[in-house]
């Protein structure tokens, strides 16, 4: 019982006030796809003015390719944006496909401006970057990206579970929403949205939208964050913590509700590199907490304690920028 107390006296020094704020590192790049009809148009150009207003209210830098109408040449800025990125001291990035994809039955593409480009072309201008990128994939097909493009330092986020879903997907819209902090997606109530919760938020208006319409859910969109290549459908979640994984693999989730866009007024004082610490920190808490039925009760709560109390003096003193 007293190791039990102890342990929630160290939750509470998770929450000590802090001064200051730090800057971002981080970057996010948009790329906005050709309509493929008007309706759809004014749908891509909704979801970028979100991504944008989210960014400008976390104070991230945001790139958008895809705008002007006239180009042709978009998936070849694209290439040499990421050119740019691969750069020693590139900041992290997240990369956020807005538009239409198809699947021939061999190969995806994301529909650009001029000539389109698939997953095995993207993964290639990606191999460079050493850097944490997340890929936030909000086209119809685009499942096979979960693959293409896994590995350490990866996060992936697709609207479909693989490329044979090819009709138009509200997953995206959802997402725009989300990510900028939307009360609804917080289920945590930590006051600010992580990637794992507007991943999860989404998912489920997408199932209520097909629910209400009576129709076949032609979306399943699906989270890969471990850089196994085997992803996670939202099913598989109760509230943010996932309940299984398939075997030999561990689960997804961990990293994704680490990472946000939109900090709270708490997390923003927080310089990088505590929170790189913090994050290493609650990883280990997390992997400790999913091996409890294997130890003995002291044994747990006395590790548990450990971590705790490194966590509390993280944040009782931080070292901000």
């Amino acid at each position: 019982m007293m190791m039990r107390m102890k342990w929630m006296l160290m939750l509470g020094l998770l929450w000590v006030p802090m001064a200051l704020a730090a800057e971002r590192e981080l970057e996010v790049v948009i790329v906005r796809g050709a309509d493929g009809a008007e309706e759809y148009g004014k749908r891509f150009d909704e979801q970028v003015q979100l991504w944008q207003d989210a960014c400008a209210k976390a104070g991230v830098t945001c790139d958008v390719i895809g705008l002007d109408p006239k180009s042709d040449q978009d998936a070849e800025a694209l290439q040499q944006r990421l050119a740019k990125s691969a750069a020693p001291d590139s900041k992290s990035l997240w990369l956020v496909f807005i538009g239409h994809g198809t699947f021939d039955g061999r190969e995806d593409k994301f529909n650009f401006r001029g000539t389109d480009a698939g997953s095995k072309e993207i993964a290639g201008w990606l191999k460079p970057l050493k850097q944490e990128v997340v890929v936030i994939q909000c086209a119809s097909a685009s499942g096979g990206w979960v693959k293409a493009l896994a590995g350490a330092n990866r996060i992936i986020v697709t609207a479909t579970k693989g490329p044979d879903e090819v009709f138009y997907t509200r997953f995206g819209e959802s997402f725009a929403k989300a990510i900028g902090g939307l009360a609804e997606a917080d289920l945590d109530a930590d006051e600010q949205v992580s990637l794992l919760e507007a991943f999860l938020f989404s998912s489920h208006q997408v199932v209520e939208f097909y629910e209400k319409e009576g129709r076949i859910a032609t979306e399943h969109a699906v989270l890969d964050d471990n850089g196994d290549g085997a992803a996670t459908r939202s099913e598989v979640f109760h509230g943010v913590e996932p309940t299984l994984a398939p075997e030999g693999s561990k689960p997804d989730g961990d990293r994704a509700r680490q990472l946000t866009l939109v900090l709270s007024e708490d997390e923003q004082k927080l310089s990088p590199e505590i929170r790189v610490r913090r994050d290493g920190l609650e990883a280990k808490l997390r992997a400790l907490k999913r091996k409890r039925s294997e130890m003995q009760e002291d044994a747990f709560f006395t590790e548990a304690e450990k971590i705790l109390r490194e966590l509390g003096t993280l944040y009782a003193t931080p070292k901000v920028n």
